[in-house]
């Protein structure tokens, strides 16, 4: 038995009797609803047939009829608020194949390498992560197009059909690492579109997020008091029916991951490691470039346009300096993984713009007070405007001290320079005159012989 072609990867049979666990609470959970209308149905029909008659069948039936239709009502609720709740979705930049058909094309084959179903899609996060995302919800995925020629699906409705699930790439992999690499880090990733193929794991999963989307819906503070009374109970229901299915879903993705992983194993392992080294150095860089370098442009107004060609740039330039990268001139001369893109400039600046959005909290579009400057303004238009910021503060509490302007200052025609400032520091303060010592009468002489000073701790 082949290795990619085996269904018998280490965690998958694990994976899936933790589905059949998650499913057993969602069937458990319907059975409840149900029971007290199968009870109403056995009276009803016990009392039609004479089989059921008296004062006592008849109170049962008055009493079990209505709560049964009670709790009808309620579970037909709570699964209304379950199905209509929008399960979160990460913020990403979707990739086009026409846009990218080199990386389509590299992940197809990837996929079929390791003997699974291919990404629906790709897309990019700003972030040094990549992950599958299951996107089927009806609210999150346009209508199937109706112009496919797909002559075997032809007569048969197209909303049924799974749709695998979506992958999302951390851009900056996508610039730092080369092509070779990337499928490397990539694979453990795609190897898992697998078990998400399977039908229990698939219903397990769309259970979870539902119950997690209802759970959010009925928690959002902008609601009238009337409708979060309403979604209360159901918010409880979604909460009892999640608690109970949290451990058995955690153990779940631990054995979907472990499954990938094995299978993974057979595709470029080795080149794995080496791509694990660059996942650190990516991530170090990134976090760095944002804190230091993008942050202050973002507080001005200002995002720049091209973050991960500035994080290639910077760790380039690290690494050319750092005596124990062996090899690094080889590497570089190897194909980068931005070159998968068509256009690799205008995917940096919609991932940058979404960073500013994410990390920041800028808007989505640009405007006067918010537009990209490229890496060759950055100096003039924000290193200098932040100093010349913080000189106008640092002057105006000078002002506030009284402190007098430097003779450089009143014949400097760009405004207030740092004379000033230097002036004030370098001059030392006029103390008041420090206080006599304390003096203290000899133990021996009270009378008026001879003092003693006494230093004070």
């Amino acid at each position: 038995m082949s290795t990619s072609g085996a269904g018998r990867e280490q965690g998958a049979p694990g994976a899936r009797a933790r589905a059949l666990a998650v499913l057993r609470v969602r069937s458990r959970a319907l059975a409840v609803a149900l029971l007290p209308a199968a009870a109403a149905v056995i009276l009803l029909a016990g009392g039609s047939t004479g089989h059921m008659t008296g004062p006592g069948w008849d109170v049962a039936r008055r009493i079990v009829t209505p709560l049964a239709v009670l709790v009808l009502l309620l579970a037909a609720g709570v699964a209304l608020v379950v199905a209509r709740a929008r399960p979160a979705v990460t913020p990403t930049v979707p990739i086009a194949e026409e846009s990218a058909p080199d990386l389509y094309r590299m992940v197809r084959d990837l996929a079929d390498r390791l003997g699974v179903p291919a990404p629906s899609a790709i897309a990019l996060t700003p972030d040094c992560d990549s992950w599958l995302e299951d996107r089927t919800h009806p609210a999150h995925a346009p209508p199937p197009p109706e112009e496919h020629d797909d002559v075997a699906h032809a007569g048969r409705p197209s909303r049924r059909a799974p749709a695998a699930p979506v992958l999302v790439i951390g851009s900056p992999f996508l610039w730092w690492m080369r092509v070779a690499e990337l499928r490397a880090l990539l694979a453990p990733v795609v190897a898992g579109t697998g078990p998400a193929a399977h039908p229990d794991i698939a219903a397990a999963r769309r259970f979870v997020r539902g119950l997690d989307a209802a759970v959010a819906v009925t928690s959002a503070p902008d609601r009238g008091p009337v409708t979060r009374a309403v979604l209360a109970g159901a918010g409880r229901v979604a909460r009892l029916l999640l608690h109970g299915s949290r451990v058995h879903a955690a153990e779940m993705e631990r054995g979907v991951a472990a499954a990938a992983a094995e299978r993974a194993k057979a595709v470029d392992y080795g080149l794995r490691i080496v791509a694990q080294e660059q996942v650190g150095l990516a991530y170090a860089g990134w976090d760095r470039l944002l804190t230091r370098v993008a942050l202050p442009a973002w507080r001005m107004g200002r995002w720049p346009a091209r973050l991960n060609a500035g994080v290639v740039a910077a760790l380039t330039e690290l690494s050319r300096r750092d005596r124990l990268a062996e090899g690094f001139a080889s590497r570089l001369g190897e194909r980068p993984a931005c070159d998968l893109l068509e256009e690799p400039g205008a995917v940096d600046e919609a991932t940058s713009l979404l960073a500013a959005r994410l990390f920041h909290g800028g808007p989505a579009e640009t405007g006067p007070d918010w537009s990209p400057v490229d890496w060759g303004d950055y100096p003039e238009e924000v290193v200098d405007r932040k100093w010349r910021t913080d000189a106008a503060r640092l002057h105006r509490i000078l002002d506030a001290l009284r402190v007098p302007p430097a003779d450089e200052e009143t014949r400097a025609p760009d405004g207030p320079t740092l004379a000033r400032v230097l002036t004030h520091l370098s001059t030392t303060p006029d103390l008041p005159p420090a206080p006599a010592p304390a003096v203290v009468p000899d133990e021996d002489d009270l009378g008026g012989g001879t003092a003693r000073s006494a230093a004070l701790a």
